[in-house]
């Protein structure tokens, strides 16, 4: 029992890497430019998000990746959200304390196909990062 016990506690603290990736094989994208996105709603921590994402392209007029992470102070996973959007939704990136400091959240985004397996953990990863200047990048 505990044998089992410490395999669950070693398992779920775990991060999701690029090795835990399965690949599929290529599709035809529906639309020119399409991609995808880890996706989730209120995912216990990036793992779990990840693991159970579904592998879809991105809706058309979303064009980036977004991941937005809730954790306590000591910096424990409380709460993860992933999903593709709209360009309007990455103008606001970055950390915030909210509750007293209690809490930090941290807003990221990115362009290109399954870019938000990394959680944003502090101000130098809640970034927008883009594969061309947004200026070139319009159309």
């Amino acid at each position: 029992l505990l044998l089992l016990l410490l395999s669950l506690l070693s398992a779920h603290g775990r991060d999701f890497t690029g090795k835990d990736i399965v690949y599929l094989h290529p599709s035809t994208t529906p639309f020119p430019r399409g991609f995808k996105c880890f996706t989730c709603e209120k995912a216990p921590d990036n793992y779990e998000c990840n693991r159970w994402a579904p592998d879809v392209y991105c809706p058309r007029g979303t064009r980036y990746c977004f991941s937005q992470h809730m954790m306590k102070a000591t910096g424990e996973s409380v709460s993860v959200t992933k999903r593709c959007v709209p360009l309007e939704d990455c103008l606001a990136t970055g950390c915030t304390y909210i509750k007293h400091e209690e809490y930090k959240v941290c807003t990221s985004c990115c362009e290109g196909t399954i870019c938000n397996l990394p959680l944003p953990r502090n101000s130098t990863d809640a970034v927008f990062s883009t594969l061309a200047p947004l200026s070139g990048a319009q159309g």
